[in-house]
């Protein structure tokens, strides 16, 4: 009788290095990434509250629009918190269910944008194609 010997190690955590060879550059680095994803959160919450606030952006168009702004807040608030603290804290750890987590996440929102994307497509071909029947099939 023959025992065979397997590996019976697992990954529990995740060491990422980020720009640990570049230790000067990363507040530096930390400054240009909170100040774009500032910039960024502000810009997508402007879109999406003119679009509630303006009687004449109602259109299908911009409801589609504004979904997508926010599909983006989700797609960014998914993987920019993780790299501003790479950049802060000296530990840096993810556990493996965090990265699958985010690995998730992020799958979910793209898939999201995607399909976001090809009914946004759609919406634009029945308007041009069918210009005085769209008014009828789409509903305010």
């Amino acid at each position: 009788m023959v025992h065979e010997v397997r590996n019976q190690s697992s990954v529990s955590t995740f060491i990422l290095m980020g720009f640990s060879e570049f230790p000067h550059l990363q507040a530096p680095l930390f400054l240009l990434f909170i100040s774009i994803y500032t910039v960024t959160l502000v810009g997508i919450l402007g879109i999406i509250l003119v679009r509630r606030l303006s009687p004449k952006l109602q259109t299908s168009m911009y409801f589609f629009l504004s979904h997508l702004s926010f599909l983006d807040i989700c797609y960014s608030s998914v993987i920019t918190p993780k790299v501003l603290e790479i950049l802060v804290v000296e530990d840096r750890m993810i556990s493996f269910n965090g990265c699958m987590t985010q690995f998730f996440l992020g799958y979910a929102c793209v898939i999201t944008e995607m399909f976001m994307l090809a009914v946004m497509a759609y919406d634009r071909f029945v308007t041009v194609c069918s210009l005085l029947l769209y008014t009828v099939a789409m509903s305010h």
